[in-house]
């Protein structure tokens, strides 16, 4: 799975958030380009979809000449590999080194560290007990 650009991303967030949509339905949830203060341009916008489908993270279905757009690639998916990316790429692959740099860098407390250890272990657990439902 390729990383996306900045406005491939935008726009993967716009379809995350309404499930499936037209080019004209993602326009109005897009921030403003900083330089003009407007949307995209509808053009714009449209060829950043087809090079979605193209990568494989959206499909479309078809009503004549206008496309609906959903995602094929789930939020979820996407951030884990990202994740997995970033780890690789600025911590070895560390878990632990990447906690250690952001609890240094932005001066988490101890405290603060438990609780979310905490809340870790309980996602876990509650991860755990539905696997186990699962698999009965």
């Amino acid at each position: 799975m390729k990383k996306l650009t900045t406005a491939e991303e935008q726009i993967m967030q716009v379809l995350w958030k309404l499930e499936k949509a037209f080019v004209k339905d993602i326009i109005p949830e897009l921030p403003d380009d900083p330089k003009t203060g407007k949307k995209p341009a509808y053009n714009t916008v449209s060829t950043i979809v087809r090079i979605l489908e193209t990568k494989g993270f959206v499909d479309h279905k078809a009503y004549g000449k206008t496309h609906e757009y959903f995602p094929i690639v789930s939020k979820e998916t996407y951030s884990n590999m990202f994740l997995k990316n970033f780890m690789g790429d600025y911590f070895s692959g560390s878990f632990q080194k990447m906690v250690s740099f952001f609890m240094k860098q932005n001066d988490i407390k101890l405290s603060e560290m438990e609780q979310l250890m905490k809340h870790m272990e309980d996602n876990q657990s509650t991860e755990d007990d539905s696997q186990e439902q699962k698999n009965d």
